[in-house]
């Protein structure tokens, strides 16, 4: 990340994600702040890929812009259209509170750790890793979890069911 451009378009991204992130917690409609947490998604994918993590952002639209904002649609349209507002609620302020310590947390560990990458691998190594560790050492976490958000989601369709339903 050495040229103008890059550069430009890291702050941009990074003015993006941030700016939807809080609009996320701003807005009182729940469609829209579903809207703004997906625009949130896919910023941080283009973070990623300015700093040239392809595999990672293409993971992160794959996963949390497609298969996790689709769940949250789905959630979203499966309540009651009265209780989809953005109520304020007395957990307001430690909500708040938690969020800024974390947010100092992880700004001082950043601005305290050594960046430098000469001893790490390239993205090749990564990805070969990655795809090596998921469909070996991980294969069973992985599709466990698969598994857990599919019943998930079935379970979520089972108890907004009208009763009288009949079954089929």
């Amino acid at each position: 990340m050495d040229d103008a451009g890059s550069i430009i378009a890291f702050w941009l991204l990074a003015a993006l994600t941030v700016g939807s992130a809080l609009g996320v917690v701003a807005v009182r409609d729940l469609i829209r702040a579903l809207v703004l947490l997906i625009t949130s998604f896919l910023g941080v994918a283009g973070l990623y890929i300015t700093l040239s993590a392809d595999f990672v952002a293409v993971a992160q639209v794959l996963i949390y812009a497609g298969a996790i904002s689709i769940l949250l649609i789905f959630a979203i349209m499966l309540t009651p259209l009265a209780s989809r507002d953005n109520a304020e609620t007395f957990l307001q302020a430690p909500a708040l509170l938690l969020a800024g310590l974390v947010a100092f947390t992880v700004g001082f560990i950043s601005l305290e750790t050594d960046w430098s990458i000469a001893e790490r691998g390239g993205f090749d190594e990564t990805a070969s890793a990655i795809g090596e560790a998921l469909l070996s050492k991980y294969v069973l976490p992985f599709e466990m979890a698969s598994v857990l958000l599919l019943v998930a989601m079935l379970g979520a369709i089972v108890l907004v069911r009208p009763e009288g339903t009949p079954e089929e």
